[in-house]
């Protein structure tokens, strides 16, 4: 990819019309815990061709991104699109690339803008942890015993908490770096919910409830219920390891399961100025990367500096970063080790206060970072994550005025 130059607009670009998501939700709990994922998702896939007026017959392709669903989500994927209106004529299809499902959606999308091969297209992801979270393949599933005698294979069903101490211990993360990270990101996230920061990005759901003799309410769920305004130091320290005796990561340090989607609507250009859309943002480039599975909740170390090297930009160009909250562990080294200044990182909070409904992620964190973007006057930002099996990813947007 040659130089990026910030500002410079073509008629190839691709660029972003329109990014929203749903209330990110308590797994088991929250708002949305006896909603179905394909419904979830034909809300968001709904929103955001309606936000701008877009009639959905033109949409080319739609990919979404899901973790814990069968088959990646595409069974709820089609369903949710044709049920929001899409004709039969759009493409769907499903993926999965563990906590980067919904940014490698987006990314795929992007690049089949950039080489022709569509002209509209919606990244996606959806995610019902509390459907599918307790019932994992690993449970189930009987591994070939040769492959399992390979330590590298071995490292493979590593249990993400057991990653997060892993972290903490060989890059020397204290249990006080991570407990004032969970009180950070559930201050900053509950002073945007009471200003009002995250309406502009999420889309109400008209949805139902159970309770607990299985009778149907009829609710909207119009915010994320997962933060916690009343975290403190105090109350995390009190928290016992959850993963390990002799592990730091608690509860309190880990981020949420939850329920969620989100969608984003992108275009080329010279097709968004012919059907005279807005233009929120601009896709710059991404990178993926792989580590030893046994830290891999430090992929950002590797995937930031990849990126901003594909756009020959520097981290310094970036106004802000949203970093996934995974664990507060793997944050608080990524943000060391790159020398992230902490006022540019997840400044409406992250996955610790808002919740990571996993294959959503990617795709929440491009609607956060616009409408952000968007409201402090900025231009630059990336969004990135560890991903589950030895991934990083980060992907780098421009907003525009």
């Amino acid at each position: 990819m040659e130089s990026y130059v910030v500002g410079r607009k073509h008629p190839d670009d691709v660029v972003i019309v329109s990014a929203l998501r749903t209330p990110m939700t308590k797994g088991r709990k929250g708002g949305l815990k006896d909603t179905e994922p394909e419904y979830m998702l034909s809300v968001v896939l709904k929103a955001v061709v309606d936000s701008v007026g877009l009639d959905p017959s033109l949409v080319e392709d739609i990919v979404i991104g899901s973790v814990l669903s069968p088959g990646s989500g595409a069974t709820e994927g089609r369903m949710a699109m044709l049920y929001a209106g899409f004709p039969e004529s759009v493409s769907v299809c499903g993926l999965n690339r563990q906590c980067a499902s919904g940014l490698q959606a987006v990314a795929q999308i992007a690049q089949a803008i950039r080489n022709d091969t569509i002209e509209i297209g919606i990244g996606a992801g959806v995610e019902s942890m509390t459907r599918n979270y307790f019932n994992t393949r690993a449970d189930k599933y009987k591994y070939s015993e040769d492959m399992m005698k390979n330590p590298q294979v071995q490292e493979c069903l590593i249990p993400m908490g057991i990653m997060s101490d892993n972290v903490a211990q060989e890059f020397l993360v204290s249990r006080r770096e991570q407990d004032e990270l969970a009180v950070l990101s559930h201050k900053r996230a509950a002073k945007a919910q009471k200003l009002g920061l995250f309406k502009e990005e999420i889309v109400p759901v008209e949805t139902y409830i159970l309770d607990k003799d299985g009778k149907k309410s009829k609710v909207t769920v119009i915010q994320d219920d997962g933060i916690r305004e009343d975290v403190s130091l105090e109350s995390l320290s009190k928290l016992k390891p959850a993963f390990g005796k002799d592990g730091t990561t608690t509860a309190g340090t880990s981020s949420q399961i939850s329920d969620g989607a989100a969608a984003v609507l992108l275009m080329k250009r010279s097709r968004a100025a012919a059907l005279g859309l807005p233009i929120i943002g601009k896709y710059v480039c991404s990178a993926a990367i792989g580590l030893p599975i046994r830290i891999l909740g430090i992929g950002p170390v590797y995937a930031v500096p990849e990126a901003l090297k594909k756009a020959n930009l520097s981290i310094d160009d970036l106004d802000i970063i949203e970093l996934n909250e995974a664990f507060a562990s793997q944050a608080v080294y990524c943000i060391k080790k790159l020398g992230l200044d902490i006022n540019k990182v997840n400044p409406k909070g992250g996955a610790i206060a808002i919740g990571h409904p996993l294959g959503t992620t990617g795709a929440r964190q491009i609607a956060t970072l616009l409408t952000e973007l968007h409201r402090t006057k900025k231009r630059l930002g990336a969004v990135t994550m560890c991903a589950g099996l030895g991934n990083g990813m980060c992907s780098i947007f421009e907003a525009e005025y």
